[in-house]
């Protein structure tokens, strides 16, 4: 115990190190989804859909080459008509990938089971340097 009281300060840095060191593997598993590279593969190799979800100003100013349009307040009606084959990968994509989790729910419960949800949206397909598209 005396050791504890003695170095005190010595153990919270090493507490305050480890946890920054954890850090990253932390916020990976927050971001979870399919990663740019895996969405291109997907795309090139099994033909998956692109569902944009965002609104249609957001689509207009950006978005991956050849996504269907379809705002997550109208998925549940339309994505079915839109993607009529419901075995082919489904990529869902918004903004940042938080909307995308809320319709990967949505297309699951409507039987798209190879569905996925783009991990940081439309900001890591950018990052990663891959093309988009103007409307």
């Amino acid at each position: 115990m005396k050791f504890i009281i003695d170095n005190w300060m010595l153990i919270s840095i090493a507490l305050v190190s480890g946890a920054l060191l954890l850090w990253p593997v932390i916020q990976g598993a927050a971001t979870s989804g399919l990663s740019p590279a895996s969405a291109v593969l997907l795309m090139n190799r099994e033909k998956a859909v692109v569902v944009d979800i965002c609104e249609s100003a957001e689509f207009a100013a950006g978005h991956i080459v050849g996504a269907k349009n379809i705002p997550l307040g109208d998925l549940e009606a339309k994505l079915v008509g839109a993607v009529k084959n419901k075995n082919l990968p489904l990529i869902l994509v918004c903004q940042s990938g938080a909307r995308s989790g809320r319709a990967l729910a949505i297309a699951k419960k409507l039987g798209y089971e190879q569905a996925q949800s783009l991990g940081g949206g439309m900001a890591a397909w950018k990052t990663a340097n891959l093309p988009i598209e103007k409307a």
